[in-house]
């Protein structure tokens, strides 16, 4: 079997099983487990796109992803619907994106770095401090979820399948930008930017628009995470929040699409459900990471592949090549 037939194979199993998922599981605890894994898979893709494809690494996505849960939810608080919740909450996050993509980008590296940790944490303060609209630390309830189609939300089943097509949706788009054209002059802002430049590419504004697609699924998973909770308050905007989400890219590894879904997988259980045996989940967590980087230090998925590669290649037969000599005897 080959590695491109493997590949395909494993992703046709991969998607029976997250479709039969609620059956052989069973438990809702678990199937919820699943939902988070989703959303959260959604939110380190989205961060992908600037870590891995663009080389900017963002800690500010934390408080993109609170200006548009805290956007839908204030305006579901205050009477609105669903529907204009959602629009709310989309024009709150892509109005921040591109304001944090006109701020970040006049630099790169660990001063990109630093200036999305500031708006971060800015949000942060805005959130916790300005209790008069947020409610500070009570936060604000969501006390429904949509009912799309007519379908209700309610139960667990019903919430996952809505995250796992939205998942897809998700994957299948940042798998047409990241290998378009487009994609492509994103990934030559992060290798050559220079270069870049000199042949006549304006790498700012193809940074910006990387900026404001990574800013629109965000939102995607901020909804997802606001109606799976049904709460949201300051600490979802905290530091910690946008560092674990890139833990979850540089584990998985970067600039692949299924790095950032396994990085996802791995915290969200280890948070979940190791943190029900072990009362330190946090250095089991940091354990983990260690390994990872010791011995795969380009991630886990393209770790994995590499792995495999070689053990592909030592168990294909060796065929032994014998030099001939004009006179067509064998050298021996």
């Amino acid at each position: 079997m080959s590695p491109r037939l493997a590949r395909r194979g494993f992703i046709v199993v991969a998607l029976f099983l997250l479709a039969t998922l609620p059956i052989w599981v069973g438990h809702p605890y678990y199937i919820n487990i699943a939902s988070q894994i989703l959303f959260w898979a959604i939110l380190a893709l989205a961060i992908n796109i600037l870590v891995g494809y663009a080389g900017l690494v963002s800690l500010g996505h934390a408080g993109l992803i609170a200006m548009a849960g805290y956007a839908a939810g204030l305006s579901l608080e205050y009477g609105s619907g669903h529907l204009v919740a959602a629009l709310l909450a989309f024009v709150a996050v892509m109005i921040s994106a591109a304001v944090f993509g006109v701020l970040a980008l006049r630099t790169t590296g660990i001063g990109f770095l630093m200036i999305t940790l500031a708006l971060g944490q800015i949000v942060w303060g805005i959130a916790y401090r300005w209790a008069s609209l947020t409610n500070g630390d009570n936060g604000v309830v969501v006390r429904t979820r949509p009912e799309p189609f007519g379908l209700s939300l309610t139960s667990p089943d019903a919430f996952y399948y809505l995250t796992l097509i939205v998942f897809l949706i998700a994957v299948v788009s940042m798998a047409i930008f990241v290998r378009s054209p487009f994609g492509a002059s994103v990934r030559g802002t992060r290798d050559q930017p220079r270069r870049m430049t000199a042949l006549g590419y304006n790498v700012w504004l193809i940074r910006f628009i990387a900026f404001l697609f990574s800013g629109f699924w965000t939102g995607v998973g901020a909804m997802l995470y606001l109606y799976y909770n049904q709460f949201i308050s300051p600490q979802v905007a905290a530091l910690q929040t946008s560092a674990e989400v890139v833990l979850m890219v540089i584990a998985g590894g970067t600039a692949t699409l299924l790095g950032p879904i396994f990085g996802a997988a791995i915290v969200v259980i280890v948070k979940n459900v190791v943190s029900a045996y072990i009362e330190r989940w946090n250095l089991v967590l940091g354990l983990i990471f260690i390994i990872i980087i010791a011995f795969m230090p380009e991630g886990l998925v393209p770790g994995t592949v590499r792995l495999f590669r070689v053990g592909w290649q030592a168990m294909l037969p060796r065929t032994k090549v014998t030099a001939v000599r004009n006179d067509g005897d064998p050298v021996r």
